[in-house]
């Protein structure tokens, strides 16, 4: 095969092969294929799309780049949950311990921050000594011994995926549903997973800002899952204002081992069973929502969850007595306080996202240190009541200067208003792909 004439294909709209995908992903792998007839390739798929067929093709072959888990001589089911990013969002922290405490196994492959969203992987190394590239081998062995573990992408799990993102990155090619959807669910096909549950995010702080923009996705999405043999559920949830009380780095895992001590904020609760709820009975554990949540929470409660977080913790080398927020002390800390009475009318989270990310906790350049110290807690949502001297936002960080480019930033993102105001939804639609093949 001659790349030229598959990349000719691809731009006159004609549908690749899965010999033609195979070849040249299995050439982008081998750098056979230089990175200018990746870019053209790209490029004719950000224009063109995909098909169906073609999507599962790109998927398979991305998976086929690497190695891929395997558990099922453990005969348990293998689950993961996956977030489209925002602003708080540490649930995973919750999930894969809370799953795993029910005998499920939870092997998370997790990311790090993207534009003004978190990353899992940026907030874990804020654990001292905390290892998040393992090896394929040693995270099998912890995975069996375990139940769950999260690790970041490594060049023996779908080494395609990495190259394109890569590549999707500097030729502005990223907002492509197959391209995105690939990239998502090759990684999950590659966990050897039996189901997942999908946070699709919308709102003013995620990606997609309106629920049209998410089903799109979250369609594809689940058309690929089941397509792999994969149980997948979607949720939409509310990113119009942050998940929880503090978003940054070391004080999401802070907020999230709260959580699974019983003592977590009511949205952090809700949207972890909701999520975990979805994979309860996809397992077979459960046959209504309901009770599996009351057990979650019973594990949540009991100590049971909070057991298997410690425990992936020492085995990725992690110090989890330091995790505490008396030893999680900044050097400089700022509160913005109302000015009026009132309720809080609106939050605009992305630009919070921008906030985090002067104050040290995301990257400009791929150069750029986080601070693990940074972070804000939210004493206030959308509808509360509050009054002149009331503390909106703390913010802290180890850099002065940067805290107060952030406070600047923050005094925009909320808005106070004299009427009464609703307290927004935190689920904004939930749908059970097996039920709601057709609906949307």
């Amino acid at each position: 095969m001659i790349p030229a004439e598959i990349i000719e294909k691809k731009r006159d709209g004609f549908e690749l092969t899965s010999k033609e995908l195979n070849w040249f992903i299995n050439g982008v792998i081998k750098k056979k294929i230089d990175d200018s007839q990746l870019s053209s390739l790209l490029m004719s798929i950000y224009f063109r799309g995909m098909s169906d067929s073609e999507t599962n093709y790109l998927v398979q072959s991305m998976v086929d780049s690497g190695k891929k888990f395997d558990f099922s001589y453990l005969d348990k089911f293998v689950s993961d949950k996956h977030s489209t990013g925002g602003i708080g969002d540490k649930i995973s922290f919750i999930l894969a311990p809370l799953l795993s405490s029910f005998n499920l196994i939870v092997p998370m492959i997790a990311g790090r921050s993207l534009a003004f969203t978190g990353g899992t992987i940026d907030k874990l190394e804020s654990i001292p000594n905390f290892k998040t590239s393992i090896n394929f081998k040693d995270f099998h062995s912890q995975i069996e011994k375990i139940g769950c573990g999260i690790i970041s992408q490594s060049s023996e799990i779908c080494p395609a995926d990495k190259k394109l993102y890569s590549i999707r990155d500097l030729t502005g090619t990223i907002p492509s549903t197959p391209l995105i959807c690939s990239s998502i669910m090759s990684k999950k096909v590659a966990e050897g997973l039996n189901g997942l549950v999908m946070d699709i995010k919308v709102g003013n702080g995620a990606f997609m800002k309106t629920l049209q923009e998410a089903k799109v996705l979250a369609n594809e999405l689940k058309r690929i899952g089941q397509s792999f043999g994969i149980k997948t559920d979607i949720i939409y949830s509310n990113m119009s204002q942050p998940l929880g009380s503090y978003a940054g780095l070391q004080c999401e895992v802070l907020e999230a081992l709260d959580c699974l001590r019983g003592k977590g904020p009511g949205d952090l609760v809700e949207l972890s069973l909701e999520l975990g709820s979805k994979i309860m009975i996809q397992s077979g554990l459960f046959k209504d929502s309901n009770e599996s949540k009351i057990k979650m929470l019973e594990h949540l409660n009991n100590g049971k969850a909070f057991d298997k977080f410690e425990k992936m913790i020492l085995a990725q080398d992690g110090d989890v007595n330091s995790l505490t927020f008396e030893n999680h002390i900044p050097n400089y800390e700022i509160t913005i306080e109302s000015q009026e009475d009132g309720y809080i009318s609106s939050m605009d989270t992305e630009k919070i996202g921008w906030a985090l990310v002067e104050m040290g906790c995301g990257r400009k350049l791929a150069k750029d240190v986080l601070d693990y110290s940074a972070g804000i807690k939210f004493n206030y949502k959308v509808g509360d009541k509050v009054s002149p001297g009331y503390p909106i936002y703390e913010l802290f960080n180890n850099n002065e200067k940067k805290l107060n480019i952030a406070k600047a930033l923050l005094l925009e993102t909320f808005t106070i208003s004299s009427e009464e105001v609703p307290k927004q939804k935190l689920i904004c639609v939930r749908i059970w792909y097996q039920q709601h093949l057709n609906k949307y």
